[in-house]
């Protein structure tokens, strides 16, 4: 960060070319400054609406194909402020399966999780264990486990992807795989992550060494609802009325170092507090109506929408009063702020 016009200028514009072809760089008079006071995020705010986005799922659906080498039928979230992902962390993508089909098997360095949208009757395979899902299951595919997906349903299933492959491309990390029979088979116990782990309430007393991976591969519907309905008994969070986070339920953080998952209910008539905080975010309206301020700019939002809010940009969020209580899914990068150390947050007065 430079406060004013530099008195050396025209020495330093002098300089470039000869700096330049041995890959040296100076800062410039006119180059952007190397630190700014506050994060400056070229991340914009974006608002998709659910009517667009189920035109265009049934444009893809009727004519783009699916297959194992990572070439999923999808809708990509795309922020018209940056060169890659929904975030600077992370994408979120919006998957059409139709009956029938499957995913075949692959595994990557990003971590992935799908949260089910819309359908019933499709089932995952991860690193052998098998789980069907249906509307509001969360899944989780944690980094370099083979994955497939294969729909037995009647009709369309639609769900959304995250993974943090934004974050993983950013720092040159990237790896992909594709699993060489097309789907796995399913090993002799199942279900045995949630067999030791779904309760929410009791663990294994003797739990291997998972490192840093979370062993739960699949958050039920049913079971976050219930929680989420007892919590809002309990006194409102000034900023998001009812709020709580998937957890690993080894060490009960977040379900992976880089991504946290949320749960909001937002009760008729809440008018939240500001905030802003390093990191970013994505809203999925899962029911309800409601509006988000970001930046002095009022979404209006309703169900099957998305929102999206970039790094530092004062948010808050408010319901009409006398309608049914909104539920929101929220995805983003808070673990990764930190993780290194780089989280910040800052409440209005």
């Amino acid at each position: 960060m430079h406060d004013g016009p530099m008195n050396d200028a025209d020495a330093r514009r002098a300089l470039k070319v000869e700096l330049d072809a041995h890959h040296i760089h100076i800062q410039q008079p006119d180059g952007p400054p190397l630190f700014t006071k506050t994060p400056s995020s070229s991340m914009k705010p974006v608002h998709w609406k659910a009517d667009d986005l189920k035109r265009l799922l049934k444009k893809i659906g009727e004519g783009l194909s699916i297959d194992s080498g990572g070439n999923r039928r999808t809708l990509r979230l795309a922020n018209p402020g940056l060169p890659y992902g929904t975030t600077p962390t992370f994408w979120c993508s919006i998957q059409y399966i139709l009956p029938g089909e499957v995913a075949g098997a692959h595994r990557h360095q990003a971590n992935a999780m799908r949260f089910i949208m819309e359908g019933t009757g499709a089932k995952s395979v991860v690193n052998g264990e098998e789980y069907p899902f249906g509307e509001h299951d969360l899944v989780l595919t944690p980094n370099w486990c083979w994955h497939d997906h294969t729909h037995e349903g009647e009709e369309p299933m639609i769900w959304l992807d995250v993974l943090d492959i934004s974050l993983v491309r950013s720092l040159h990390a990237t790896f992909f795989e594709a699993h060489s029979t097309g789907v796995q088979e399913v090993g002799e116990a199942p279900h045995r992550s949630y067999q030791e782990f779904g309760s929410g309430l009791m663990r294994p007393v003797s739990v291997p060494d998972y490192g840093r991976s979370n062993p739960l591969l699949v958050y039920p519907a049913e079971v976050a609802q219930s929680a989420l309905d007892r919590a809002a008994e309990l006194p409102s969070d000034p900023f998001d009325d009812t709020v709580l986070e998937y957890q690993n339920p080894v060490n009960g953080g977040p379900v992976t170092d880089t991504l946290g998952v949320r749960l909001l209910r937002l009760r008729a008539g809440f008018r939240g507090k500001a905030r802003r905080h390093t990191g970013s975010k994505v809203y999925y309206v899962v029911r309800g109506s409601g509006a988000t301020d970001i930046d002095g700019q009022t979404y209006e939002w309703g169900a099957g929408d998305f929102l999206s809010v970039p790094p530092w940009a004062e948010h808050s969020h408010a319901t009409k009063a006398g309608g049914e209580p909104a539920l929101l899914f929220e995805v983003n990068d808070l673990p990764t702020m930190k993780l290194l150390g780089f989280y910040r947050e800052q409440a209005s007065a």
